[in-house]
Parts: structure tokens; sequence; C-alpha cells
């Protein structure tokens, strides 16, 4: 099988099978071309006509995605908008047009290249992430100014579906994809945090990018079977195969009677020990689904949406607003916020941040906040407001020192105080904890458990910052597993350390949304889990079907193990005595994993 595999990176989950398109949605051969002097305004107003009707587009496509994803995601549009009427840029293009008597297109290409050269090769994750932007604009103002610019859909013979495959999937290019054609997306570049898998995951399109070489061994027509899941693309499925993935649809088809039946059930473990089970919730479009698959409130609010493709901050009051929303939807339960998660690749454009070489172990997160109080201090003051009398509790990402905590909590009393004072209406505090997510927090982890009001462990950074594995690179996929032995050994450390101080430790990174997982953190410890909303229902199925001691059994097998397939292997040999495990794994894809839904066939609405 592994001639016909071909690994990716997981962003939107989901299988599909069907026959691939190839597109090659590429730059446009720009011929070196001069004008005579007399020519020169005309090529000028050719360049402000072009930039005139793809600002219209994109905003089209906005629209298009505010309709079919929602507000949130309709933002990706709004950065392309501000690049393409870029006032300081068009004059440059403008001086080699009068100048050097270049045609509006070849002036338009020598500066785009001039950019992309100076972002492309950028220390900065957030300038080389502008790229797929960049060259999105680029693409459509050189089709509009050489009179090859088309709109398409991309559809198999005689309308049938199909699984797209591309070098790079620009926004642009996935929201014009018909979803009763378009089954599946591949992509050689791209990750999870991209403006496109972002988009196909609001869209309900599975989905795997980064997947390295696809172009070179996929041609056009071959049937594939994709899982958006785990960043499997399998070329030629056999019959056998496809068989083996058909009948695990309908076994999780059946399953899902049960996983409703349990929407109105407590989270227990088989003999009774209880579990917190919350959602995390990214955008405001998760809430009812959180809500719907009985989430007892949210664990993990990311506010960053709030942040990244805004020209602008957000106002204290926008975000004060946003809080109450989100701890009214969810009543009396308790409603965790975290502090912006600065830094990497998310910035906004109004926020001028320095070049970094590495910048996800530079300046991010509680060190920008702290770093730039006129940022953190509004926030502050918003969750204060948004807390009176309601259960918010706010939690500080990326935190590696004591003095961290400290300096966090004395800006929150000292914005309290300025409430008070002012007379707004506002919590007196609210409870603070911090994230886990570095080793250097797990080592002083009981340090940190006398300042803090609760630990909530981020397993994804927790494992890239442990194995040295960026977790968005496409060619260490296989070495990022948060099964490895040394993150099971410091979930436990973490877990004990919350214990002895009298405060709650829970389990916020994807590592909670996967079963087996689950299991695995009740087992070691860990009272609640924060998982996405779409994943509720199958956790809790889990959750009640195995008892704790089982659970803890796992984890003390886990933790005897050498290796992450050990690891792996100790889990399954306890839970398989409770479960079906053919319910847990999704066949030829996955061997062992779990999780794909939003399952498309070719020919078939599933």
């Amino acid at each position: 099988m592994n001639d016909r595999l071909v690994r990716g990176i997981g962003v939107s989950p989901g299988v599909a099978y069907a026959p691939a398109v190839v597109v090659r949605w590429e730059l446009p051969d720009v011929p070196d071309r001069t004008v005579s002097a007399g020519d020169v305004e005309g090529e000028v107003t050719r360049l402000h006509t072009a930039v005139s009707a793809v600002a219209a587009e994109l905003d089209m496509l906005r629209q298009r995605v505010l309709q079919r994803a929602g507000e949130e995601e309709s933002r990706i549009f709004d950065a392309q908008i501000l690049m393409v009427s870029d006032v300081e840029f068009l004059k440059e293009v403008e001086y080699l047009i009068r100048n050097n008597q270049l045609s509006a297109e070849t002036a338009f290409e020598f500066k785009s290249l001039e950019l992309r050269n100076l972002w492309g090769t950028s220390g900065s994750a957030r300038l080389r992430e502008r790229v797929a932007d960049l060259s999105a604009v680029q693409m459509r103002m050189l089709q509009r100014l050489l009179g090859v610019h088309e709109d398409r859909l991309w559809k198999g013979e005689e309308g049938e579906r199909v699984i797209v495959v591309a070098h790079e999937l620009s926004p642009g290019l996935t929201v014009q994809f018909d979803r009763d054609y378009v089954v599946g997306l591949v992509s050689e570049e791209g990750t999870r945090t991209s403006h496109a898998a972002i988009l196909a995951h609001s869209l309900g399109i599975p989905a795997v990018m980064g997947a390295v070489g696809a172009l070179s061994r996929i041609t056009a027509g071959t049937p594939l079977l994709i899982d958006g899941q785990s960043g499997a693309v399998l070329l030629d499925p056999t019959p056998q195969e496809r068989e083996e993935t058909m009948a695990y649809i309908i076994r999780r088809r059946r399953l899902d009677f049960e996983l409703q039946a349990t929407l109105n059930q407590p989270c227990e473990t088989a003999d009774g020990h209880r579990i917190h089970l919350l959602g995390n919730v990214d955008l405001p479009e998760e809430i009812e689904p959180a809500q719907l698959n009985g989430a007892e409130g949210v664990g993990l609010l990311r506010t960053e949406f709030l942040v990244v493709g805004r020209a602008n901050l957000p106002t204290e009051d926008e975000q004060a607003t946003y809080f109450r929303r989100i701890a009214d939807a969810f009543h009396d339960h308790q409603v965790v916020i975290r502090s912006f998660d600065l830094g990497g690749d998310k910035f906004p454009a109004a926020f001028q941040a320095p070049p970094e070489a590495n910048p996800f172990l530079g300046w991010r997160s509680i060190r920008v906040c702290l770093d730039q109080p006129e940022i953190f201090r509004p926030q502050l003051r918003a969750v204060l407001r948004a807390a009176k009398d309601r259960p918010i509790k706010l939690m500080l990402p990326l935190v590696t020192t004591v003095e961290e905590v400290l300096e966090s909590r004395a800006l929150l009393t000292a914005e309290s105080q300025a409430l008070r004072s002012a007379g707004v209406p506002a919590a007196e505090s609210v409870p603070v904890g911090v994230m886990i997510e570095t080793p250097a927090a797990v080592i002083i982890a009981d340090q940190l458990a006398r300042v803090s009001d609760f630990f909530s462990v981020g397993t994804n950074d927790l494992t890239q910052y442990t194995l040295a594995v960026d977790r968005g690179n496409a060619r260490l996929a296989d070495r990022f597993t948060s099964h490895h032995p040394s993150i099971i050994r410091q979930l436990k450390i973490v877990a004990e350390a919350a214990a002895r101080a009298g405060i709650s430790a829970s389990v916020c990174g994807e590592m909670a949304s996967d079963p087996f997982s689950a299991i695995l953190l009740v087992g070691l410890g860990f009272d609640t889990l924060s998982v996405s909303p779409q994943d509720l229902p199958l956790i809790k199925w889990v959750i009640r079907k195995v008892p704790v001691d089982a659970a803890r059994e796992a984890a003390q097998r886990a933790l005897d193990a050498a290796t992450a397939e050990g690891v792996e292997n100790a889990i399954r040999e306890v839970v398989k005595q409770y479960i079906d495990m053919r319910l847990l794994g999704s066949g030829t894809l996955l061997p062992g994993r779990s999780r794909p839904a939003n399952v498309q066939r070719a020919g078939t609405k599933m």
C-alpha cells in the first residue's frame, strides 16, 4: 500500500472517494512588453480598471463565503482586498509604467515578484503566510490584464463528483468549488491554519494539505480515497479497500443513533466516575453545535478570530459583547476565555511585529500581551465586564514562568479597580488559569499551581515543543504524536501537581478529542476534557462505556511503555474489552485511529 499512499496533514475531517481532477491554477506567463510614450497613461488607466474589477470580484467572493460559511471566515478576503488596493504599492507600479514605459501587466508582475521574494525569504511566519494571499491577488490581476480571466467550477465528466488535487489552494479558489461536485481536496502546500484549510473545514469538505509530491503521483482520473482526519490519500483503492471503508461508514451510521441517545445523559464512566465534558469554540458558528452536542460549557474560547484578517484591533466593547454572548449561550456553565494567543502567524494587520527567524519560539502569546499592555488591558477589562454575574474564567497561554502569572494577575487587579472607580459594572475578579504547553511549564507545575486557579493542557503545543517537531510540517507528520512516552509522563506530572494543590486540571488540545486518548486522560487523573464540538457525542459515548479502573489500568500500561506504538497498544488492549474496535477505526486509511465524519462518495450523497 505504501506505493499508493500519500501522506499529508488532515485539515478538514471526513472521508471521500472519487476520481481526481488536477487543477493547475498557476500564474500566467507575462511577456516583457513596453509601450510608447503616448500609451503610458492608457496603461495606468488599464491598471486601475483591473484593480477595481478584482476588488469587486474579491468582495463578491467575500459575500459568497459570508452566506456559505459565516462572517469570520469571510474576513479572509479583507486582507486580499486591502492588498490589491494598496495605494503605495500601486504608486510603485505606476512609476514603472511612466518611467520605464512598461505595460501594466509587466510592471505589476515585476513589483509582485519583488514583494514575493521579500516575504518568502522573511524569517516571519506571518509574512510567509501572506505570500498565499499575494499569489491569489497576483493571479487575478494578471489574468485581468492579459484578458485570460475565467470563472469555472470543477467537476468530472457528465457532472460526476471529484476530488480536486492542486499544488496550492487559495481561499478564492476553494470557495468557488461547488459542494455538489467537489467532495474532497488535496494540496501539496498548506497547513491547518491556512486560509484555505479554514474555509474547507467551514464548508464541510474533507481536505488534506501538505501532501508533498501529490501532483507527481496523481494524474487526472485516478480514483482516490482520502481521509481528512489522518491526512492519508490512497491512490487506486482496491475493491476490498473500498468495501472495508464503506462497511466502516455503515457501522458509524449505526453508531450515530447511539451517540444521539447519549446527548442528554451525564458524562460519567461505566462505574459512575464523573467527567466534565466541555467544548472548544474558535468561532461564533461553533456555539450552536457545542450546545446541541451537550457541551457543559466552554473549556477553551479562542479569541484570535477577533484579530486575524482585520485591519484594526477589536475594541473593549466588541470583546465584552462577544464574551457575554458566549457565556449567555451556555447559561450557568463555565466559559474559559483564553487571552490573545498572538504571534507566530497570528498578528493583526494593524500590529507591527518584528520579523523573527523562529516565530513560534519567539514573541507570542502571553509575552506579547505583557509587553504590549495597550492590547492586554482592554481584553482584561472586557473579561471582567462580561463576568459580571457570569461564570467566566481567564486562561493564559504559553506560560513558562511564575512571574508571567503574577504580572497578569496584577494587571487584572489594576483594571478591576479602575472599572470600580469609574462605576462600570464588572466582576471584582475572575479565576485565572494557566495553559500548560511547554516542558518548562510541566517541570514547574507545582510552582505554577500555587499562583493559578486551574490548569489546562494544550497537547498540540506541548507535543510540538517536547519533540521539536513542527506540527504544521507535512514532512514530519509521522513524527508528531501525542502518544510519545515523554508526553504521557508529562501529563501525569501535571495531573498530580494539580491534585496536590487542590485545583482542577483539564485537557483542551486535540488529544482530548480522540476517543482512545480520552480514556487515557481519564486514567491519568484529568477530570475535565474540552473537545471540538463535533466530537462531543463520541467522546461521551466512549467514556460511558469504560470503567474508571480500566482507564487507570490503561494509563499505567501507557506510562510503562517505551514507544508511542507501545502506548497506543496499551490503550487498545484495555478499551477493546468494552468497545467494538471496528467502530473506532476507519479501515484502510486510518488503522487504529478515529473520528472521520462527513463521508462523501462519488455519486452518493452521504
